[in-house]
């Protein structure tokens, strides 16, 4: 598939972009071999090939899930304005 000057023009109409008209006809180029490379991949035959989450089948490594950090809390609310409960107290900002 080619695109032509008036293609291009409407895409960046579309897209909302400033293109120089010198420009034009290297993006026509460049999106016309895109469309060509799309068109390829459609007419490979994938029917007998299962989707797949990951190319390499790789599991993702976990670590265990411990505490590594001492409980701060009251540090923290000693440096707040206002506390109740253990929780920072905020001003209403929505009415």
């Amino acid at each position: 598939m080619s695109l032509h000057k008036s293609d291009v023009e409407k895409i960046a109409h579309l897209a909302r972009l400033s293109i120089n008209e010198d420009d034009i006809p290297s993006y026509a180029d460049n999106l016309s071999n895109i469309l060509k490379l799309v068109d390829q991949l459609n007419t490979v035959d994938t029917s007998d090939i299962s989707p797949m989450a990951h190319p390499q089948d790789a599991a993702q490594r976990l670590r265990e899930d411990e505490v590594t950090e001492t409980d701060q809390r009251d540090h923290f609310l000693k440096n707040a304005p206002k506390t109740a409960d253990g929780l920072f107290l905020v001003p209403k900002v929505i009415e």
